[in-house]
């Protein structure tokens, strides 16, 4: 078993692009231990550790990448809320300066009466 081919992370540039950068840097750490245990001990040591660590880094990648997403999108909402408040605001200036004008009128009109 070979390190570089279990571990696409590493050395599949095409993965590695689409890859957050912080997991992206988490995978090269473990990378670099693997190898340093692989180095030390044998391949044994972590062939069976490696599969689990790629499936969690993919997991992170893609929770991570889902989080963005959502940001992306509380950011839109943020700001249709302000738009929407902002919008509310001026129509409510908008009528009470209606009502006004219309009690005005209605309190001109009754001092002609008399």
């Amino acid at each position: 078993m070979e390190l570089e081919d279990s571990v696409v992370y590493q050395d599949d540039p095409g993965t590695a692009a689409m890859m957050s950068e912080r997991v992206s840097g988490l995978a090269s750490s473990i990378y670099r231990e693997f190898e340093r245990l692989i180095g030390k001990y044998d391949e044994d040591v972590v062939k069976d550790l490696m599969p689990l660590v790629v499936a969690v880094l993919e997991n992170l990648d893609s929770v991570f990448a889902e989080n963005q997403e959502h940001e992306v999108e509380l950011e839109l909402l943020k700001e249709d809320n302000e738009q929407l408040m902002t919008q509310y605001e001026r129509e409510k200036a908008l009528r009470k300066q209606a009502e006004e004008v219309s009690r005005d009128n209605t309190a001109l009109g009754r001092a002609e009466d008399v």
